[in-house]
């Protein structure tokens, strides 16, 4: 059985342009995911999928064993992390009990320790077929509403009395790692559904980078965390 870390990082992104190439602390920032998987130990390869040449140069650069070209149709906007990570798999002609850990290449705050639990996890839950890491919500959503026209509608009224305490914990996709068996990602079964484990993360490592504002926050913690 073989285990094999694959990240995808496209060369476009919106709205923070060159994302995966932009330098995190002063490093850039797909290099922190390579570091991770190959610290991990388990690999037996760490391969970068993308459609940027300077990507790929890097990422061979900062340790990954193989950089493969994503071909223009799986490098839109639109297009999801499955078929991506399926496209490798196919490429690589892995086994259908091969295990594949998809690694996003904007996870510089995530560690090892995480990833090998979800590969523990999976290893010794065979009726499972994916292991992801998940974080709960900072604030109850039982407590969100909507504002349209200038009216706030609440989404669960059944809850306004109810004190947070009492509320249900909700958690929701860490996006940081999601491990699976390559005949899972190659039939693209869902990932968020029942037949998967969430690995629980410290809020203190996950954070989503979408805008620059998400960047200098993520910063801000990589900054405390290694203070």
């Amino acid at each position: 059985m073989k285990k094999v870390a694959i990240i995808p990082a496209r060369g476009g992104s919106k709205r923070i342009p060159r994302k995966n190439l932009k330098l995190f602390c002063g490093i850039p920032i797909i290099a922190y995911s390579i570091r991770l998987a190959l610290q991990c130990e388990i690999f037996d390869m760490v391969v970068v999928s993308s459609d940027d040449e300077e990507i790929l140069d890097l990422s061979k650069k900062y340790g990954a064993h193989l950089a493969i070209k994503r071909s223009e149709a799986l490098s839109g906007d639109n297009v999801a992390t499955l078929p991506v990570i399926a496209n490798v798999i196919s490429t690589l002609q892995l086994k259908s009990k091969d295990m594949v850990c998809c690694i996003y290449p904007t996870a510089p705050l995530l560690e090892t320790q995480y990833i090998l639990e979800g590969f523990k996890l999976l290893q010794e839950r065979s009726d499972k077929n994916y292991a992801f890491s998940a974080v709960e919500f900072d604030s109850s959503p039982f407590r969100g509403f909507c504002i349209q026209d200038e009216v706030l509608t609440l989404l669960f009224p059944q809850y306004q009395l109810f004190r947070s305490q009492d509320l249900r914990k909700v958690y929701h996709d860490a996006g940081g790692f999601y491990w699976g068996y390559a005949q899972s990602f190659l039939e693209e079964r869902r990932i968020f559904e029942k037949d998967s484990i969430p690995v629980i993360l410290p809020r203190m490592l996950v954070q989503d980078i979408d805008t620059l504002d998400d960047w200098n926050l993520a910063e801000i913690k990589y900054k405390i965390k290694y203070a």
